[in-house]
């Protein structure tokens, strides 16, 4: 079943606060996702030149100082690191390819959640309420946010196999809904290169958006071939460097709602998740059409 949320901010003041609006949000999605949650934050961008990487190992007491030593030494990296749980944020003073390289070499227990400039992915297995709570999700600002509450019908319920997935360089999806031809597209993706780690069928639609970024698919374009070559039943929530877009398959049968106000954009699989934003009642609200996308960027709103 699956819980989607998302929240674009549309001035400084919900920047600020993004992390206590999204986090109500995520929580009333718990009971059609209650095995594990998860969030993708754009916040507090590096320079150009310079990737954030953030990284989990399952070990609460990992050494994450010894790794960023390594990555300063070979790389050069920032001082501080973020940690969050058993997750972390270290920002390298170099592109992210060589950097993933380096970390899945010396240290392949450590997995990579998310890559870029901007990205934070943070996901683990439980109730979304003990996730929101021992992550801190409340203070955390940023641009824009999307959360995901998942129950596993498909795959185990792992960190791995929960959402959100990274597709590519500030790139990341979570979805509600089921694909049939999963296991076809997983060869196909194979044989262009792409890794999974799971059996996850979202992984497999990560793993496609990122092979059609690989091959210089702008968003839509994308998303027409995603509708050619996506066999099943979904909505996706897409998440960019600059912000987010919304999509569901042509039949449109998996639940999503978007509203909107001069203060933010949201999108949630029910609507009792937006209800808990300032001013929803007095937002546009409405269905999203099937076969469409629907897109909301930094640039597009200031």
């Amino acid at each position: 079943m699956c819980g989607i949320v998302g929240l674009f901010a549309k001035n400084p003041e919900v920047e600020a606060n993004l992390g206590a609006l999204l986090a109500p949000m995520l929580f009333e999605m718990s009971d059609r996702g209650p095995d594990s949650a998860g969030v993708a934050f754009y916040r507090e961008p590096v320079a150009a030149g310079h990737t954030k990487l953030t990284l989990q190992h399952d070990d609460l007491n990992f050494d994450w100082s010894a790794l960023r030593k390594g990555i300063k030494e070979k790389f050069g990296a920032n001082k501080g690191i973020e940690r969050r749980a058993n997750h972390a944020v270290i920002v390298a003073h170099a592109d992210a390819a060589p950097v993933e390289a380096w970390i899945e070499e010396r240290y392949p227990d450590v997995k990579i959640m998310s890559a870029g400039e901007a990205i934070e992915i943070y996901k683990e297995v439980g109730r979304p309420e003990a996730f929101i709570e021992t992550f801190d999700i409340k203070s955390l600002n940023g641009t824009h946010a999307l959360g995901h509450t998942r129950m596993a019908t498909e795959s185990k319920v792992t960190t791995a196999g929960s959402h959100p997935f990274s597709t590519g360089l500030d790139l990341c999806l979570v979805h509600n809904g089921s694909l049939s031809n999963h296991n076809g597209l997983r060869r196909m993706l194979r044989r262009e290169g792409i890794r999974f780690q799971t059996l996850n069928d979202t992984e497999v639609a990560a793993g496609y958006m990122m092979w059609r970024q690989r091959e210089g698919d702008t968003l839509t374009e994308m998303m027409d071939n995603a509708f050619e070559d996506l066999d099943g039943f979904y909505t996706f929530l897409i998440g960019t460097r600059d912000g987010f877009s919304v999509v569901r398959d042509p039949i449109a049968c998996k639940p999503a709602v978007l509203a909107e106000t001069d203060e933010w954009v949201a999108m949630s699989s029910e609507y009792r998740s937006i209800a808990t934003l300032p001013g929803a009642e007095n937002a546009k609200t409405w269905e999203p059409a099937p076969a469409t996308v629907y897109s909301w960027e930094k640039e597009a709103v200031r």
